[in-house]
């Protein structure tokens, strides 16, 4: 079938017509702006047509220009072109059904069906990406109720998947600027920008000893805010990597 004007689709799976292009395939003479004024009284904006703005090169040495459109059904298009009462009209009209007609073609409407499935199935596929992270970090919210140790941290992070075992964790947050890397008392303490931040506490243990006297050691734990914001840092670092 040969194609007398253009019928495209949008994202509804709606045929649409240019009402620019059915101007120029009836042949009308009266202006455009005119014609829309004379012919759409009839026809409901939003549900038959809808107003668009399309672009034209204006000549070779000018830029574009924007013109006034209509999207238009193929419901109405066939309506305008048989209240023209020409032959062209009809001719018009006569192709309008037979795009109908193959549009409704069963194997058609099963393709599209194949097609629209793919697309949802895509669409499913990059939310579940996008949605991947919020899933992770609410794993990781689930063991956020207490405080734990830096090895914990480590297996937590490597269950959301990211290799990495507590050595070099440790490591790694001396190095970020989270724990002290001066070797001493302080040594993997939480700096004080991470204690203010609420990402560390500290464990105190009394150590009673055989000959008497008492100690007291201290160990880092990170706190439930600390392990969503630890678990998050890795899962970026993983997705920019």
């Amino acid at each position: 079938m040969n194609e007398l004007i253009k019928v495209t689709t949008n994202e509804n799976d709606e045929q649409l017509v240019s009402a620019r292009e059915l101007h120029r395939g009836l042949e009308i003479k009266t202006r455009f702006s005119q014609w829309v004024i004379q012919n759409f009284k009839p026809f409901r904006e939003g549900v038959d047509f809808s107003s668009v703005v399309t672009t034209t090169q204006q000549n070779q040495y000018g830029g574009l220009k924007e013109l006034q459109d209509y999207a238009l059904s193929v419901e109405m298009a066939k309506h305008i072109a048989m209240m023209t009462g020409t032959p062209k009209g009809y001719e018009v009209r006569d192709y309008f059904i037979k795009v109908e007609a193959a549009w409704n073609n069963p194997d058609m409407v099963v393709q599209r069906a194949m097609q629209i499935q793919q697309k949802k199935i895509e669409t499913l596929q990059l939310e579940n990406a996008e949605l991947k992270p919020k899933a992770l970090f609410a794993d990781s919210v689930s063991a956020s109720h207490t405080s734990i140790l830096v090895g914990e941290l480590a297996k937590l992070i490597k269950q959301n998947g990211v290799s990495i075992g507590a050595n070099r964790l440790f490591g790694w947050l001396r190095d970020k600027g989270f724990l002290i890397k001066r070797k001493g008392a302080s040594w993997n303490m939480p700096t004080q920008l991470s204690m203010e931040q609420g990402l560390f506490e500290i464990k105190e243990t009394v150590i009673s000893h055989s000959d008497g006297h008492t100690s007291i050691s201290k160990t880092p734990k990170v706190t439930g805010k600390g392990q969503i914001y630890f678990v998050n840092k890795f899962l970026e670092e993983k997705q920019t990597a």
